[in-house]
C-alpha cells in the first residue's frame, strides 16, 4: 500500500512537469506615467490551479492579479481553464466581469458575464488597456503556469488580430472604433456605480 502512495505521488509529479504556459503581455498608453502594473510579478512565472480562474481587476482582495487603476473595474475580467473530451489541451475562456465596462477579444465586443473561448493568440481590450494572451500547451492537468509582462508599444499594432467586420478599425489617439457598436473612449469607470460612458 505504501509503494502504491509513492507511485501516485510520483506520477502526479511527473505529470505536472510540463504545464500549460499563458504569457499576459500588457500595455497602456500612460503606463510610463503611473504605477499601472506595480502590483504585478512582472517576469516571474506563477503556477496557478486550473480548477480557480484568475481574475484581474483593481481589487487585490478578490482578484489574483491587480492592477493599480481606479478606472479599471474591482473584477475586470476572468481566464477559466478547461478541457474537452476529446483534447488532452488545457484551454482557455475570458470572462468580463465588468458591469459597466466594456471589453473585446479579437474585435469582438463581450458584454457583462459574456464569456469567449480564447485561441492561442488573443487580444483583450478593456478602457485603454490592451492585453495578448499567448498560449504554449502543456501536458499538466492541475495547474497552469503564467507570466506578466509589459510591452513598450501597442500589440494592436503588432499583432494581426482580425476584427470580424468589412470595416476596417478606426484609430485615433484615444479611442478604437469598431463597425459592431463597441467604441472604447477613455476610462471605462471611476467606480461601480457610475455607468460607462458610451
Amino acid at each position: 500500500m505504501f509503494f502504491s502512495s509513492m507511485n501516485v505521488s510520483q506520477k502526479v509529479e511527473t505529470e505536472e512537469d510540463l504545464l500549460t504556459y499563458l504569457r499576459i503581455k500588457l500595455y497602456h498608453p500612460q503606463q510610463n506615467f503611473k504605477g499601472l502594473f506595480a502590483l504585478l510579478p512582472l517576469g516571474n512565472r506563477k503556477r496557478h490551479a486550473a480548477d480557480d480562474s484568475l481574475k484581474l481587476g483593481r481589487d487585490s482582495q478578490t482578484c489574483a492579479y491587480a492592477l493599480v487603476d481606479a478606472r479599471v473595474s474591482r473584477k475586470q475580467l476572468s481566464l477559466q481553464a478547461y478541457r474537452t473530451p476529446h483534447s488532452q489541451e488545457m484551454l482557455f475562456a475570458v470572462q468580463n466581469l465588468s458591469q459597466k465596462g466594456r471589453m473585446s477579444v479579437n474585435g469582438v465586443a463581450l458584454g457583462y458575464l459574456e464569456r469567449m473561448e480564447l485561441p492561442d493568440k488573443a487580444l483583450i481590450r478593456f478602457g485603454e488597456y490592451e492585453m495578448l494572451v499567448v498560449r504554449e500547451p502543456g501536458e499538466a492537468k492541475g495547474s497552469f503556469e503564467v507570466e506578466f509582462e509589459v510591452l513598450a508599444v501597442s500589440p494592436f499594432r503588432e499583432t494581426c488580430v482580425c476584427v470580424p467586420s468589412t470595416t476596417p478599425v478606426k484609430e485615433t489617439s484615444s479611442c478604437f472604433s469598431y463597425s459592431n457598436g463597441l467604441r472604447v473612449n477613455g476610462p471605462l469607470e471611476t467606480d461601480e456605480t457610475i455607468t460607462f460612458q458610451s
